[in-house]
């Protein structure tokens, strides 16, 4: 199977050595936007920037040439661009014959203020609305992924080719991949646990207690199926590997960008700081106020989401953020 992974960040250069060594033999290319990096990368056999430690398996091909000539010689194309390049990346695919799969999670950013950010689908039907396409995601860090560690994902579409292409390309020994017709489902979860795994940093860092952090997990996960459900998701895949399994690893698990941000902020950080210092990309900073907007698009309470957003935007400090949650009137569970 020909492979063309595009985006030679951790999660994409991850993916690539996944399906590189898989058993089956897959002809992978690893495309990088960055002249420099790509470079680099091939003089050191080893993604400096985002993987250090981890070595490029030998037949894996870097490359940077054109993106449409790559994707059109290919079996399978994986997007691994944040979320805020994806528009234009679908839009040099329009015309690709084969099944085009993204990584990204969250939600677009809004194009003016009135409106509100589209999920990745949503962006797609826009931008390159004759592919044939889908999501990879579930709980997994980029690095346990390069180094072969167990992980499962879920590889979601409304196409079985979709579906069915990503499991051939990277359902191995180390990696399950379990199939998904509920999309919108998928793609509510990876974005909102992003949102929801700064809370639980911020939580974390003000040394609030575990009862604290199981707490605002589960009223976390309560929001993201609100949201998935308005946006016609089903209410179990909000209990499988993008919803519950997602949102525990990226809310507990300490290789989690987004929980440092919460953490950093925590101990006094500005934003900027925090950003800074992480040397890649945390989705949940980015995504935050798209979700809270789709949300109140369609009337849904996410007040965690909501407390987040103020605190990115300066309008809290965490312990207000925290006291604010505590005080909110009593309601039934299920509400």
């Amino acid at each position: 199977m020909k492979i063309v992974v595009i985006g030679a960040g951790a999660w994409g250069t991850a993916m690539a050595i996944s399906a590189t060594v898989h058993p089956a033999g897959h002809a992978v290319t690893l495309w990088a936007r960055d002249a420099q990096q790509l470079a680099d990368m091939r003089a050191a056999r080893c993604n400096a920037r985002y993987l250090p430690d981890i070595a490029l398996p030998s037949p894996l091909v870097l490359a940077g040439s054109d993106v449409a000539a790559l994707a059109a010689a290919a079996d399978l194309v994986i997007v691994a661009t944040p979320m805020a390049a994806l528009r234009a990346m679908l839009v040099q695919l329009r015309g690709c014959p084969v099944p085009v799969a993204w990584l990204c999670k969250g939600f677009e950013a809004a194009a003016d203020p009135g409106s509100f950010g589209l999920m990745a689908h949503e962006v797609r039907a826009q931008a390159a609305p004759d592919l044939i396409a889908g999501v990879l995601s579930g709980p997994s860090f980029a690095l346990e992924v390069a180094r072969g560690q167990p992980t499962a994902l879920v590889a979601a579409s409304a196409h079985q080719r979709v579906r069915d292409a990503l499991v051939h390309a990277f359902h191995s020994p180390s990696v399950r991949v379990y199939a998904n017709d509920d999309i919108v489902g998928v793609e509510v979860g990876g974005a909102v646990k992003n949102v929801l795994s700064i809370a639980t940093g911020l939580c974390d860092g003000l040394h609030l207690g575990l009862n604290a952090r199981a707490a605002l997990i589960t009223r976390g996960l309560a929001e993201m199926t609100r949201l998935g459900l308005a946006l016609g998701a089903r209410a179990d895949t909000f209990m499988g590997l993008s919803g519950l399994g997602d949102l525990v690893l990226t809310a507990t698990g300490d290789l989690s960008r987004n929980r440092r941000v919460g953490l950093l902020l925590a101990q006094g950080q500005t934003l900027p700081q925090a950003v800074a210092s992480l040397g890649h990309v945390a989705e949940g900073v980015y995504s935050a106020r798209t979700v809270v907007q789709r949300a109140r698009h369609l009337g849904v309470d996410m007040p965690i989401s909501e407390a987040v957003v103020a605190l990115l935007d300066g309008r809290m400090q965490p312990a207000d953020a925290v006291a604010a949650l505590m005080e909110r009137g009593p309601k039934g569970e299920g509400a």
